[in-house]
């Protein structure tokens, strides 16, 4: 018997041989449109890659990325508690975040005195963890309130490995309140914390992600503060590898585990190239990570551990030095312990069981990583580029450039989220009518100050929560939701896949489906809707049985009284269906947004 690998008894495996049975599995169907994605930037992302030459790239320290926590609660002594709890639980580095910070989602400490400070921080030893203060406009006088600390103390400042956080251009961004003179503030943070072990300068990207950003718009705006921040301490009379070492950035990272470790692997590059330009050898650029605000739900909130779980999966194989990750219940109010133990438990799982820390560029080598860092990096030096042209970021926030190019890609991404292209797992895609309420604490969310001019702060399922809100109130006042009648045509296994679809298309906007078994008739299917007391119908079947039931069905229904009739597909002949009494055709990529507000509104009134 011939004694041979097993792999020489088969042909080679080559991109040409794996096209070739591509096309045949396709049928004829559209390679591009069929396995082809693009990202916001227009990316492509190809189906498949082969391996790579693993590019030079700048990466995180050895060891593990920090584990992070946000102390948000606005009692003092609370907050403490919480240090202390995240601490014990396993959180080496800690997130102060103050009532003033557009972060703050409503909660945060309201800090004014060093008497205050040391209260939140009771029991922690700060040359032991990480921390980074998050305070928007007030970040000069929290900083202040953290040196006061750190000399009452008696700490040593080199031992301390702070990030103060100070922001002003994101700030502005966020807020629309300038920050005056901050550029000399700025450089006497600089002078201040000279014997300090951490950062002065963040250049954060959460602003711009909240507002719609795409991922080459975020590398491009911070990179583009990064450098303002850098010359802002060149002139305050820092030498520039003083002033290079006292910026860090913060990137958002989201559920797109290619994108996001690309993206992360893309502004060490970046910022490479900022300081060889001035001159220096390249450092490590400290990259700090929190998981995105924007991809959030209050429906089927649950579903957020699966996001942020990825997006700091991501972020940590990306190369960030630390994560922050937000509880599940954020978007709903307050989180309460079991929150936040869920969502630092995910990282201490990440790091501690799945060793996802041991390889410091895990990505390196692989086609499609290599690709889209290479592809990210060349188009967000083009788009920093243009930031500088028009003046600096700030010169480009101020005219509105920047904002402009940001609602456009924002505009075609809710263009995406209604017609469902960007799915939504728990808001657009399987929604649950009957979901329970989850616990948050009870703590009241201050309203958040924007002046005119600030970007907006936006969740992708807003629009989809705020249909469900309605609903919530209907079935409060009259103890039964807006309802459709699903006029399903022919028995179970003809209607069963559109009655479905339908049912879940529905429930998106809080309308509940009231399903049925099938009619044979039209006659029989009128009665049914009328004792259904419902004002809109559905119909539901095959194609092929459309063309002989649906305008004698349609007719019908509107008789008994249905107000608005949908017809779930996409058939060619959609006039005559109009023509008998269907105002509205519900199909996989309809802007379903649309499709459900009307109604949501029709099924109210």
């Amino acid at each position: 018997m011939e004694d041979r690998p097993l792999a020489e008894l088969f042909e080679p495996a080559t991109a040409e041989r794996w096209r070739k049975a591509v096309d045949a599995a396709l049928k004829g169907g559209d390679f591009e449109k069929r396995l082809v994605s693009k990202t916001a930037d227009g990316l492509r992302i190809e189906p498949l890659y082969g391996p790579a030459e693993p590019t030079t790239q700048p990466v995180r320290a050895p060891g593990p990325w920090r584990l992070a926590q946000r102390i948000d609660h606005p009692d003092i002594e609370k907050a403490a508690a919480q240090a202390l709890s995240d601490l014990e639980g396993g959180a080496d580095a800690l997130v102060l975040v103050d009532a003033g910070a557009p972060a703050a989602r409503g909660f945060g400490l309201d800090l004014t005195d060093v008497d205050g400070f040391e209260a939140a921080f009771k029991g922690t030893m700060l040359p032991l963890i990480a921390l980074r203060l998050d305070a928007g406009a007030r970040g000069f006088a929290v900083a202040g309130l953290l040196k006061q600390l750190v000399e009452r103390r008696g700490d040593d400042p080199a031992e301390l490995d702070i990030d103060l956080g100070l922001d002003p251009i994101g700030t502005q961004a966020a807020t629309g309140q300038t920050s005056e003179g901050w550029e000399g503030k700025l450089s006497q943070a600089l002078t201040d914390f000279a014997a300090y072990r951490g950062r002065v300068a963040l250049a954060d990207a959460r602003p711009y992600h909240e507002a719609g950003a795409s991922e080459v718009q975020e590398l491009a705006v911070v990179l583009a503060t990064a450098v303002a921040y850098l010359r802002a301490l060149e002139a305050g009379g820092h030498d520039l590898e003083r002033a290079r070492a006292a910026i860090s950035v913060l990137l958002v990272a989201d559920a797109d585990e290619f994108l996001t470790i690309a993206k992360f692997r893309a502004i060490r590059r970046l910022w490479a190239r900022i300081e060889e330009a001035c001159g220096l050898e390249p450092k490590p650029l400290r990259v700090l990570a929190e998981t995105a605000w924007r991809m959030m739900t209050r429906r089927d909130p649950f579903v957020n551990i699966l996001r942020t779980a990825m997006a700091s999966a991501s972020a940590g194989l990306g190369g960030a030095d630390s994560v922050t990750a937000l509880p599940y219940t954020l978007a709903l109010g307050l989180p309460d312990t079991f929150a936040r133990r869920v969502v630092r438990n995910s990282q201490i799982v990440l790091v501690e069981e799945s060793n996802l820390a041991k390889v410091s560029d895990p990505a390196a080598g692989a086609g499609g990583f290599e690709a889209l860092t290479a592809e990210l990096t060349e188009k967000a030096w083009a788009a920093f580029q243009e930031i500088e042209r028009e003046g600096g970021i700030e010169k480009s926030l101020a005219s509105g450039a920047l904002a402009s190019r940001i609602e456009t890609v924002r505009k075609a991404r809710e263009r995406a989220v209604a017609t469902r292209k960007q799915p939504l797992t728990g808001a657009s895609e399987f929604p649950f009518l009957a979901e329970k309420p989850v616990a948050v604490l009870d703590v009241k969310p201050r309203d958040a100050a924007r002046a005119s001019g600030a970007l907006p702060s936006l969740r992708l399922a807003e629009p989809y929560e705020a249909l469900r809100d309605a609903s919530d109130a209907v079935l409060a006042d009259s103890g039964k939701r807006p309802a459709v009648f699903l006029a399903n045509l022919g028995p179970v296994a003809v209607h069963n896949a559109r009655s479905t679809f339908a049912a879940n298309a529905f429930a998106a906007g809080g309308l509940e489906a009231l399903g049925n078994d099938g009619f044979s008739d039209a006659d029989g299917l009128a009665e049914a809707f009328k004792a259904s007391g419902a004002k809109l119908a559905c119909l539901c079947s095959s194609d092929k049985l459309y063309e002989s039931e649906a305008v004698p069905a349609a007719k019908a229904l509107k008789a008994a009284g249905c107000i608005t009739l949908y017809l779930a597909g996409k058939p060619a002949d959609e006039a005559a269906l109009r023509e008998a009494g269907i105002d509205g055709f519900l199909f996989a990529g309809c802007d379903l947004l649309a499709l459900l507000t009307e109604a949501g509104e029709k099924a109210k009134g």
